[in-house]
């Protein structure tokens, strides 16, 4: 082999090829789950979950390769909605998370009778009588389920998950159970995120489950009680609360999170001192998992 061809050989093998074409990084990015309302209300759908690593939200595929080369690159974990806190509050949207360029948007909030469930990642439910669930945005989630009639126990929507719609609501008193979330396995074992809240109810309907991978459960029927929140670190969305004679608060929503892994062949990632972060070694993968970040000005550095 003549010598330029050697030196061309080294220049793009081992590291140096690394350096020249970037990382190849698998990343779960999720964003915040909705809240959900208090006064028999809807389910907080989930955060928006993408993915090169396996099924994305919305019965997605799996996104493109993404090859990361030495530099400095934003992070943020989305927090949670607020879930209503009276008859008189809705839930709030949960905000988003980023890695990269990759963004993935908050949960779609619940509203108070009567009102239609916000857009998101995956939409809020819908209240009675009749509203609709939140959209949801195409490739990261699915839409909140639809609210009952205005009579019976006021029956509303669950929350839609990243894997399945938001359940609509039943006759006049049965409400919905949130849309299950999405399995993944970027960890090294299986875990399910992103599930939507269920929904409360009136007196002596059915409430709603959560969906799987952390949804909330709606409060219990027959009192004033308190949804459950979205489990943290899944983006799931908040359970509705139910009622009796006054509001059973709506639950928030659970904070999301950002994985992803570098070939140990790769320099350590280093963050910004606002980051909160393990890093574990799966195979061949260092995998690092992001469970907040203080600011929305965090970064991640590979150099």
């Amino acid at each position: 082999m003549a010598n330029s061809s050697i030196k061309n050989f080294k220049k793009f093998n081992g590291m140096n090829m690394f350096q020249n074409l970037g990382f190849a990084c698998t990343y779960l990015v999720i964003g915040g789950g909705g809240g959900a309302s208090g006064n028999y209300g809807p389910g907080g759908g989930a955060g928006g979950y993408r993915t090169n690593a396996g099924t994305s939200g919305g019965g997605a595929s799996a996104e493109p390769e993404l090859l990361l080369a030495s530099g400095v690159y934003a992070l943020t974990v989305g927090a949670g909605g607020v879930g209503g806190t009276n008859t008189s509050m809705s839930g709030t949207n949960g905000l988003l998370s980023l890695f990269a360029d990759i963004i993935s948007i908050g949960g779609g909030a619940s509203r108070v009778t009567p009102g239609s469930g916000s857009a998101g990642g995956s939409g809020g439910g819908g209240a009675s009588p009749s509203q609709a669930g939140g959209v949801a945005t195409p490739g990261q989630g699915y839409a909140g389920g639809t609210g009952g009639l205005s009579s019976g126990n006021y029956p509303s929507g669950g929350g839609g998950g990243a894997g399945a719609v938001g359940a609509n609501a039943v006759s006049n008193n049965v409400s919905g159970n949130g849309g299950n979330g999405v399995a993944s396995t970027i960890t090294g074992s299986s875990v399910t995120r992103a599930g939507g809240g269920g929904a409360g109810t009136y007196q002596g309907g059915t409430a709603g489950t959560g969906g799987s991978g952390g949804g909330g459960n709606a409060g219990a029927s027959g009192g004033n009680n308190a949804g459950a929140a979205g489990e943290v670190n899944t983006g799931s969305g908040g359970g509705g609360g139910s009622l009796q004679t006054s509001s059973g608060v709506g639950g928030a929503g659970g904070s999301g999170v950002v994985i992803f892994t570098l070939p140990l062949q790769a320099p350590l990632a280093t963050f910004s001192g606002g980051v909160t972060q393990t890093s574990a070694i799966v195979g061949a993968n260092r995998v690092y998992t992001v469970t907040a970040t203080s600011t929305t000005s965090e970064t991640v550095t590979i150099s």
